[in-house]
Formats: structure tokens, C-alpha cells, sequence
């Protein structure tokens, strides 16, 4: 493979972060762009460039037949300058999983995470500084050939796209309410819910908006099958901290590994606390409410880190704690991430990766 080129790529020296951002509105001077084409032997022409519009034929096989896959992650910058990425690795090792399972090309983890620390580099000036905040990294990889007909592409596009964002929830570190529905599903174990493909989200669109109607936020998914067992939100992993563990439920095939999920099961074990991965329905859930054996829930995901949840609605059962008030767990795990991230809690295992 070779090196990284700079195709008119430019590095603005008056970069102006808007003060308010938006999550996802905002975008960077630049992005990495690297080819697949089976004729040429893999992947080719790993580059730079300036971020505009580009052309890509109507028939190209991602719009028709769906083999597209992304990643989320984000870029810190710390007090004394240093810029960090948040367990970058996993990404990578995710996005390739994602690749496998939808017979598209895996990426090299040395030159995606080259890529990475490049294009990143090269964009700090839009790393914004107020506590917070953060440059999020979006890769994504699509099928371009121009073909209509359902078969895996020989032509892929692998994109790195920069964008920096506020604290997820502008208002502060609030728990917000969630909405447990078995009128649709969002995947089958043995299916694509594991992945990070482009399907799951437009699968979930229907019942988000439906639960807003009523004043939820997001959707709690339960199992296609049984529809009993309790698998993830929306935008997040859940976890029920019960009186004497915290339990998150196992990864079937249905539910997507998330990074910030398997690292708030890491601080937990670092913590003593009992923390277990297996099926829970929604009934103990709704038992364990009602016997005051529930002490909290909160999602994990990159976006928000932690998500404290106020409100839980299943059929006609509403589970309420404050609305105001984040959990004291879900509170201590978000400044305990947060700190790490940010460079002002100890490192313990080594999650940070200096852009240098």
C-alpha cells in the first residue's frame, strides 16, 4: 500500500468553530479517502483531500442493495495540548467485523489507523477546547459500483469525514426517558443487528418517531423472537443496575459490541462491582421496579458516553426516577470516562492513543 498522498487538501489558518455546535453539522476541511477495486488488487490510493461533493454514479450498489457500514469515534484534546483518540483499535476492529458479515473488503488496521492520526492531525485547529467537546471521526464504507443486481461489489469506497460537536445533551448531564416497544423489531439474532450498517438505523426510524410522540427520547428494543428479552436503545448499549449487580445483556448476535459498553464493563470489574452479561427480560426489569430491587438504568454509547434514564414505559407500566437528577452510578462512570478521555483521570489500561 502506498504512503497517505495530499490531494488538495488545505489546512485553513482562521478555522471558526461555531459556538453552538450541532452534533453532526458541522464538518472539517478535509477527509481520507481510500479505493477498493478487485481488478487492481485491493485496496489503492490512500488520500487527503478537501471536503466537498463528489460524483458517484445512481446505480451504484450501496443505494440499491444496502452494503454500507460505519463507525463512530471521537479525538480529545487535552489541557497541555496533546491530542488523543478513544480506543481507536476497537473501531477499526469493529468496522472489519461489520465488513465481513456484509462480504465487503477488510480495511488494514495499521494504515486505517495511520489514516486516522493523519487526517486528524492535520485538522486540530477544529478540535474545539471548551469542556465537553470533541472532534468525532465518522468512517464509512460503501459499494460503488455502477450495477444493478444483488450480488457483493468488486468497487468500494472507504471514507474518514471529521466533525466537531458539543456535549451530546447541550443542557447538561441529564437522565432522559425511554420507551420499551413490541410493536417492531429491529433485528434477528444470526442477522446484521451486530454490525454497524446503515439498515439497523433505518429499521429503528418508525418506532423513534412514534416514541416521541408520546415524549420518549429513544427506543428500548426487545428480542425479534420472544419479544421479552431486553437487547439495546436506539443509540445505545443499556445497563440495569439491580441492588446486588449490574447486569447488560450478553452480545446474541442481534446487539451491537459497543466500545464504551465494553469499557464501562472494564471499569466496573476495576470497581468491585458484581457486573454480568446474560438475557434479562422486561419483565424482571418490571419486577424489579416494582419490589424497589431497581436502582438505576443508563445506555453507553460514543455519542453520549452515558445516558442516564429517567422514564422507562412498557405497555401500560411507567417506571420513573428523576428527571432532573442523574444515577449515582451512571453520574460516577460518565466524569470517570469523561476524565480519561480529557487526560484528568489516570489511564489504567491504556485506552488512549496520542496523535503525534
Amino acid at each position: 500500500m502506498s504512503t497517505i498522498k495530499f490531494e488538495e487538501a488545505e489546512q485553513k489558518n482562521d478555522v471558526k468553530i461555531p459556538d453552538n455546535l450541532v452534533f453532526g453539522q458541522n464538518f472539517t476541511t478535509n477527509y481520507f479517502q481510500l479505493d477498493y477495486d478487485t481488478k487492481k488488487g485491493g485496496w489503492h490510493s490512500p488520500t487527503i483531500k478537501k471536503f466537498e461533493d463528489f460524483k458517484i454514479s445512481p446505480a451504484a450498489l450501496a443505494f440499491h442493495y444496502g452494503q454500507e457500514i460505519f463507525e463512530g469515534l471521537k479525538a480529545y484534546k487535552h489541557a497541555d495540548g496533546k491530542i488523543v483518540l478513544f480506543r481507536p483499535e476497537e473501531n477499526i476492529k469493529r468496522l472489519n467485523r461489520s465488513a465481513k458479515r456484509l462480504c465487503m473488503p477488510e480495511v488494514d488496521m495499521d494504515l486505517a489507523l495511520t489514516a486516522l492520526k493523519e487526517l486528524v492531525k492535520l485538522e486540530q485547529d477544529w478540535i474545539p477546547t471548551k469542556p465537553g467537546h470533541s472532534l468525532y471521526i465518522r468512517p464509512l464504507m460503501f459499494a460503488s459500483d455502477p450495477y444493478i443486481g444483488v450480488k457483493a461489489g468488486d468497487q468500494y469506497k472507504l471514507m474518514i469525514m471529521l466533525s466537531p460537536v458539543g456535549p451530546y445533551y447541550p443542557e447538561g448531564f441529564k437522565p432522559v426517558p425511554i420507551l420499551a416497544t413490541d410493536e417492531y423489531v429491529r433485528a434477528v439474532r444470526k442477522g446484521v443487528g451486530d454490525c454497524k450498517t446503515a439498515g439497523n438505523y433505518a429499521a429503528s426510524l418508525l418506532a423513534q418517531r412514534e416514541a416521541k410522540k408520546e415524549g420518549y427520547s429513544q427506543v428500548l428494543w426487545l428480542d425479534a423472537i420472544q419479544q421479552k428479552y431486553i437487547e439495546e436503545v436506539g443509540t445505545m448499549n443499556i445497563f440495569i443496575h439491580f441492588k446486588d449487580e449490574v447486569v447488560t445483556p450478553m452480545l446474541t448476535g442481534s446487539i451491537l459490541p459497543g466500545v464504551t459498553r465494553m469499557s464501562v464493563i472494564q471499569i466496573l470489574k476495576d470497581w468491585g462491582y458484581n457486573i454480568v452479561e446474560r438475557n434479562i427480560s422486561i419483565d424482571e426489569v418490571v419486577e424489579g421496579y416494582k419490589n424497589g430491587n431497581l436502582v438505576e438504568l443508563f445506555g453507553t454509547g460514543t455519542a453520549a458516553i452515558i445516558s442516564s434514564i429517567s422514564k422507562l414505559k412498557y405497555k401500560d407500566t411507567v417506571m420513573e426516577w428523576s428527571s432532573e437528577h442523574a444515577g449515582v452510578l451512571g453520574t460516577k462512570l460518565y466524569e470517570e470516562i469523561l476524565g480519561i478521555q480529557y487526560g484528568e483521570r489516570e489511564d489504567k489500561h491504556n485506552w488512549l492513543t496520542y496523535v503525534e
